[in-house]
């Protein structure tokens, strides 16, 4: 009879280690099902924080300057400044933004009392500082006077540059 339960012994035994084994898999997987929830309890915690540090008003959008001249470089910035012209030069208005967002910069050319030569608008979505050129040519050449450039950030004027052709 000792034989019949030998075997019926070690049947238990296994039984039981491999039951045991099987709940010790479903613990392991409850531990990570119970450590997935608190990574994405962190990450909300951090999204907030990122839209506060967006919010400062340093960012805004502004002119900071206007230079004029007759070429301006590949990042759009007035090679050489100066305020008056020669008849058939091509005058380049470089508009030195900072800040981020979006909008839209315009500049109106006018001679002597006002008579518009030329106006143009460029929509802009900067994240930093930038430059953005603007410029006036007449293969014929520019009369003789007093001109004005007029810059504008979304319909309100921010600088004016007066300019001569001589």
């Amino acid at each position: 009879m000792m034989h019949h339960r030998t075997p019926t012994l070690i049947a238990l035994s296994l039984a039981a280690a491999l039951a045991l084994s099987a709940c010790g898999k479903h613990d392991d997987t409850a531990a990570t099902t119970d450590a997935a929830p608190p990574p994405p309890a962190a990450q909300p915690a951090t999204a907030p924080a990122a839209p506060d540090t967006m919010a400062p008003a340093s960012s805004a959008l502004s002119v900071t300057s206007v230079d004029l001249g007759t070429a301006v470089d590949a990042n759009n910035k007035v090679a050489a400044a100066a305020d008056s012209f020669t008849p058939k030069d091509t005058i380049y208005a470089s508009v030195n933004t900072t800040g981020s967002g979006s909008g839209t910069l315009s500049a109106k050319w006018t001679y002597q009392d006002g008579q518009t030569v030329m106006e143009t608008n460029e929509p802009i979505a900067p994240t930093g500082p930038v430059s953005t050129a603007f410029h006036i040519s007449k293969p014929d050449g520019f009369p003789a006077g007093s001109y004005k450039v007029d810059i504008a950030l979304d319909g309100k004027p921010v600088v004016s540059k007066d300019f001569t052709v001589k």
